[in-house]
């Protein structure tokens, strides 16, 4: 059953590795839903969170084909581990003066922050994991969303857990 699905890929940090990475799965048809790419804790090594839809041997046939690409450290599939997620998005909407206390008081229940107040214009930020993402931006159609970016997803294991 295809159900969304995500791998973190340990790469050394050179050029075209993620050019190399996007292309396998472009390739074999398989869509990236997001993608977050960033330095790690060890020099050199960078890791790509990669979220994507596909079923379980789709999946693991896609970490074994990324595992054998030149510069890939490591694969390491969240599916069925305990993890912390994290996304960040930016969202630019239209608010008159008098829509601004209640947008104000919908960020406060998503724990967002208003980071720039512009003629006209309100810029918040929210993080959170994906689907409070998805339910802040739902409740913000009676508003004018001029621009918006997301990050794409990051995630972590959790501490120990059982085999």
């Amino acid at each position: 059953m295809e159900m969304p699905r995500t791998i973190s890929v340990l790469v050394k940090n050179r050029p075209r590795v993620l050019a190399r990475v996007a292309g396998l799965f472009a390739r074999r048809g398989f869509n990236i839903d997001s993608l977050a790419v960033s330095t790690t804790e060890s020099e050199g090594i960078s890791r790509m969170t990669v979220a994507t839809t596909a079923d379980a041997p789709t999946l693991s046939q896609i970490a074994k084909q990324v595992s054998k690409l030149h510069d890939v450290v490591d694969v390491i599939d969240h599916t069925d581990l305990k993890v912390v997620e994290r996304e960040l998005c930016l969202i630019k909407v239209i608010v008159d003066r008098g829509q601004r206390g209640e947008l104000i008081s919908l960020c406060d229940v998503f724990r967002g922050d208003i980071v720039d107040i512009g003629n006209g214009s309100v810029m918040v930020q929210l993080v959170g994991d994906t689907d409070k993402i998805d339910a802040f931006v739902e409740l913000l159609a009676d508003y004018e969303i001029v621009e918006m970016v997301r990050s794409g997803k990051i995630v972590l294991d959790r501490g120990a857990q059982k085999e």
